[in-house]
């Protein structure tokens, strides 16, 4: 057992500075998977190292997809490592051979913590989950169910259900999408509204997303040249705005 901190300090490192230099890399699999047992952001960081053991050296992990999909709570949006989070589950969910239902299970937890998520996250997870529905047309159904729920208690999907097989969410629809976009934002409530549309077959580049601050969004708002408002459009003349009215014989402004 490692404290915390020293775990983070590791994982934070191991993928790019201490595999690519060992002999046998598969050596680390038992303490990597043990860390990403142990949940919240020393799971987050675990990613990376597994994802070379996965990708390079065939490690199999049954659980993995569950796994992944139980770190999805409302801390999401807000960890200090969001954006390595998104980069390596774009990468995850990239395969074409993913069955619907899990992808599905995904699209729909996403979305619903997207309800509570700020302005600077929402610009870049609804670009995920459009690019999730470019490569798996399956769950385009989620989409374009006219008759589904509206709210979240007609919803079958179920958000506690740690088995995204077993969450029912190919059954449900994305009434939070919707409700995205009427957002207090106009650019997140845009971004919300192209779901409204065909989309096209070119994925969406996110990279440029993922570090996206509050800080840059404000400071982007403040740089906008605000148009001139027009206050009146006929320069007062009299009391009641006609020089010569009937007020004029019995009112003065002197």
């Amino acid at each position: 057992q490692l404290p915390t901190g020293l775990y983070k300090k590791v994982l934070v490192i191991l993928h790019d500075s201490v595999l690519p230099y060992m002999n046998e890399p598969t050596l680390m699999i038992d303490f990597l998977t043990v860390a990403y047992d142990i949940g919240g952001a020393i799971s987050l960081l675990a990613l990376n190292g597994l994802f070379i053991l996965i990708h390079q050296h065939n490690l199999e992990y049954p659980d993995f997809y569950k796994k992944l999909y139980s770190l999805l709570d409302p801390s999401i949006y807000h960890v200090k490592y969001r954006a390595r989070f998104f980069h390596l589950a774009d990468l995850f969910l990239s395969s074409s051979h993913l069955p619907a239902y899990l992808v599905a299970a995904f699209i729909k937890r996403l979305s619903r913590l997207a309800l509570t998520a700020p302005p600077e996250a929402l610009l870049m997870v609804i670009p995920f989950i459009c690019n999730l529905f470019r490569r798996h047309p399956a769950c385009k159904v989620l989409v374009h169910r006219p008759n589904g729920p509206e709210d979240m208690s007609e919803d079958p999907y179920i958000m506690e259900e740690e088995e995204p097989s077993e969450s029912r969410a190919l059954e449900s629809c994305l009434w939070e999408i919707r409700s995205l976009q009427n957002h207090y934002h106009p650019d997140v409530a845009k971004a919300a509204a192209v779901l409204n549309q065909s989309l096209s077959e070119i994925e969406d580049d996110i990279s440029g997303l993922l570090e996206l601050s509050a800080y840059e969004l404000f400071d982007k708002e403040v740089k906008k040249n605000a148009a001139d408002v027009p206050l009146e459009f006929e320069q007062i003349q009299g009391l009641f705005g006609k020089k010569n009215g009937i007020f004029a014989e019995h009112f003065t402004l002197d």
